[in-house]
């Protein structure tokens, strides 16, 4: 599944990837260092969010995250907003694609008129 979300948006001219972590004891220091916009991470159960997920929303409440379960065929997307929410996203190329385009749209501020 990774080389499958990593495949899938190195064909996308408007997302990058800035980093990647082989364990989960490095993905803090990472994103510390690279502040990104979003962290794609492995989930274990669709039911409780990731203890990392929580921690990291909690330091960097401006950055998305969006877990997958690729045994699952189960895909979540996190994001902080007063408190830390979720929803679920289908597992696919459009599914996860959309997510982390809709979030950058959200976050983005109202266009308003001067007075």
């Amino acid at each position: 599944m990774r080389d499958l979300v990593l495949a899938t948006i190195a064909e996308q001219p408007d997302i990058e990837v800035v980093g990647e972590a082989e364990a989960e004891s490095e993905v803090t220091e990472l994103v510390e260092r690279t502040r990104p916009d979003f962290l794609i991470m492995s989930l274990e159960d669709q039911d409780t969010r990731p203890a990392l997920c929580g921690f990291l929303l909690g330091r960097y409440p401006q950055m998305k995250v969006l877990a997958i379960a690729a045994e699952r065929n189960s895909t979540v997307f996190y994001w902080a907003f007063l408190d830390i929410r979720s929803k679920s996203v289908e597992t696919s190329e459009q599914g996860i694609l959309g997510a982390l385009r809709h979030s950058v749209e959200n976050s983005k501020p109202p266009v308003t008129n001067g007075v």
